[in-house]
C-alpha cells in the first residue's frame, strides 16, 4: 500500500516583527497593546513590504522545505498552493512559485482557496494524489499577503492578521505518515467572514477588504475543530492520549485554548505561534509546524494532529506522524 509522508518542513516571514505599538502608532488605531493581547494573545506580526508577493513568501519557505528534505525542485511532480491573497487572477500563484523554483519538469500546480482552512485542504488533496500512485512527491504550500486586504481603521481586524508562508515536502512511502484526513464547508456561513468584493472592469466593486463578525466565528470555529478532530482521530484508530501536540490554525489564542478544552488535550501539548505570527490564514498551520520541528518540540516518530477553520466556512483536521 502506498502511503504519504512529511518529508521536510519550511517556513518564512517577511521583514522584521511590527509589534502592537507599531501597529497602533502607524494607523492611528483607537486601541492598545494590551487590549490586543488580552483578546487575542498577539504581540506582533510581520507585514510584508510593498512589492513582496504570496509567491515570494512561497518560494523561500519551499527553498526551505526542499532542502530540509534532500530535495532539488524537479524532483517535485506536484505543487499545490493554499492562499486567499494570490499574485495574480490568473495564473495561479503555484504556476508563478513553479517558475520562480526554475523547475522544467512539467509537474502539475494549481492553487487551492480555502481561505484559513487551505492548507488542510491542500495536504488532503496531495495526499490522495500520491496514494493514488499518479504522483510521488508534493509540495504542499500556505503563503499569504493578508496585510493587502485589510482594513486599518478596523481593530476588529486588521490587529489580528499577518503575513508568511509555510511549506512542506510530501512523498511517497511504504510507513503510514498522513493517516487520515478530514473535510468540510457550510456556505451558509459565508457572511460570518468575508472580502465581499471583487473587479468589474478593472474597478473594485462592493468591499474590497475583509469583514468578520468575531462573535459568530468564534463560537462556530470551537465547536467544528473539536469535532472534526475527533472525527479524524476516530478514523485513524487513534486517541488523544496517542496524540503528541496540537497544531492548530493561530487565529486566535482563546479559540486555540478552548479547542483542546473540550478535546482533552493539555495546553501544553498545543504548538502556539499566533503571540508572534498573528493569524497567517493558509499559512498558520505550515509555519507552525515548522517552527516546532526546528525548536526540536516535536520530531520524528511524533504525532501531530493538524486542524483549521476558515471563511467559506471551510475546517479540517489531518492526523500525521512525522
Amino acid at each position: 500500500m502506498i502511503y504519504s509522508r512529511i518529508t521536510g518542513t519550511g517556513s518564512y516571514l517577511p521583514g522584521t516583527p511590527c509589534s502592537n505599538a507599531d501597529l497602533i502608532a502607524r494607523h492611528g488605531l483607537d486601541s492598545t497593546p494590551e487590549w490586543i493581547v488580552e483578546r487575542t494573545g498577539i504581540h506582533s506580526r510581520h507585514l510584508a513590504p510593498a512589492g513582496v508577493a504570496a509567491s515570494d513568501l512561497a518560494l523561500e519557505a519551499s527553498r526551505n522545505a526542499l532542502a530540509a528534505a534532500g530535495k532539488e525542485p524537479n524532483d517535485i511532480d506536484l505543487i499545490v498552493l493554499a492562499t486567499s491573497t494570490p499574485d495574480y487572477i490568473f495564473p495561479s500563484t503555484a504556476t508563478i512559485l513553479q517558475d520562480k523554483l526554475g523547475m522544467s519538469n512539467g509537474a502539475a500546480a494549481f492553487d487551492l482557496q480555502a481561505v484559513c482552512g487551505g492548507f488542510i485542504y491542500a495536504l488532503s488533496v496531495a495526499d490522495k494524489f500520491i496514494r493514488s500512485g499518479s504522483h510521488r512527491r508534493a509540495l504542499v504550500v500556505g503563503a499569504e499577503t493578508f496585510s493587502r486586504i485589510l482594513d486599518w481603521s478596523d481593530r476588529g481586524t486588521c490587529v489580528l492578521f499577518g503575513d508568511g508562508a509555510g511549506a512542506v515536502v510530501l512523498e511517497a512511502s511504504d510507513k503510514p505518515g498522513v493517516h487520515a484526513t478530514a473535510l468540510h464547508a457550510d456556505g451558509r456561513y459565508r457572511n460570518i467572514l468575508a472580502v465581499p468584493g471583487h473587479l468589474h472592469g478593472g474597478q473594485p466593486t462592493g468591499d474590497p477588504f475583509l469583514r468578520m463578525d468575531g462573535q459568530a466565528v468564534f463560537k462556530f470555529a470551537v465547536k467544528v475543530l473539536a469535532e472534526v478532530a475527533e472525527e479524524v482521530m476516530a478514523a485513524a484508530g487513534m486517541t488523544a492520549e496517542q496524540v503528541t501536540c496540537l497544531v492548530p490554525h493561530q487565529a486566535n489564542i482563546r479559540i486555540m485554548h478552548a479547542t483542546a478544552k473540550k478535546l482533552r488535550l493539555p495546553v501544553e501539548k498545543c504548538i502556539v505561534t499566533v503571540d508572534h505570527h498573528g493569524n497567517t490564514s493558509a499559512a498558520s498551520i505550515p509555519l507552525a509546524l515548522d517552527e516546532a520541528v526546528r525548536s526540536g518540540k516535536v520530531g520524528a516518530g511524533d504525532t501531530a494532529l493538524l486542524e483549521g477553520v476558515g471563511g467559506g466556512f471551510t475546517w479540517g483536521a489531518a492526523i500525521i506522524t512525522l
